[in-house]
């Protein structure tokens, strides 16, 4: 457990890393390696996982450092689906593989947020990529204008599960309007009660939740240990006080 014997009042437990839940996964918009480190030693233990924006691990300066001071400070990292739509829509994806196996990079992020995949197709990548990775699959759409009904996100999720992925991320962007919300930022509630009604576990979940009120709605209606993405890095902070009640906004949390 993380220690908290320093404080004065007793908090709630929060497992070590690495951790199946109440996971914490960060977006790097292009963080350069001083930056990162800055953000490590204020939060690197609430940190589980570093993903590496849409397509900036290739043209960021500094990558590889910034990778080898992740592994020393034992924090996963991971690229953005996009530069597997990249790959995948260029013909590219065995080199996609090669190039992430040289920055021992473990996990992969599988996505048709800007392509249309059918799911027989993104079943039988997770079957494949997931001899060498550990693969994280993307659902729901970047358009708010497609609205996915809750029968299909179920039935994918479960699919996906089935298949052997890591972790299902339900998208959410990095505004926090698309997917899970409404184009106002509102939390599609039902949608999330009914997913977590189908026998499908928050643990196997990430929620991607950019936004202070999205982070805060599912600390309360899913739980301390909730797993959350799309976290910016100066918020990683905030985020740790909104799950250990030490907000006022979440300090009659239970």
């Amino acid at each position: 457990m993380i220690d908290f014997s320093e404080s004065f009042i007793d908090l709630p437990k929060r497992c070590n890393k690495p951790r199946a839940s109440g996971m914490t996964y960060v977006m790097d918009y292009g963080l350069s390696k001083r930056q990162l480190e800055d953000v490590v030693d204020v939060s690197g233990q609430y940190i589980d996982m570093i993903k590496f924006g849409w397509g900036t691990g290739l043209v960021v300066q500094g990558l590889n450092n910034k990778i080898e001071y992740l592994n020393k400070n034992g924090i996963d990292y991971y690229f953005g689906g996009t530069m597997f739509e990249l790959a995948y829509l260029h013909n590219k994806l065995d080199d996609f593989c090669i190039w992430l196996e040289e920055r021992n990079v473990n996990f992969i992020e599988v996505s048709d947020g800007s392509l249309s995949l059918d799911l027989d197709i993104k079943l039988k990548l997770i079957e494949r990529l997931s001899k060498k990775f550990k693969v994280i699959i993307e659902i729901g759409s970047k358009d708010n204008e497609f609205v996915l009904p809750p029968s299909k996100w179920i039935s994918e999720i479960k699919g996906y599960l089935s298949a052997g992925v890591y972790k299902v991320m339900a998208e959410g962007r990095e505004s926090g309007q698309a997917g899970i919300y409404r184009q106002s930022g509102e939390i599609r509630m039902g949608l999330i009660e009914e997913i977590l009604s189908a026998d499908i576990s928050s643990s196997d979940l990430i929620f991607e939740a950019p936004n202070k009120d999205q982070q805060l709605w599912f600390i309360k209606n899913v739980g301390m240990e909730v797993n959350l993405g799309n976290i910016r890095p100066d918020d990683v902070i905030n985020l740790e006080t909104l799950r250990l009640g030490l907000r006022s906004e979440a300090i009659n949390i239970k």
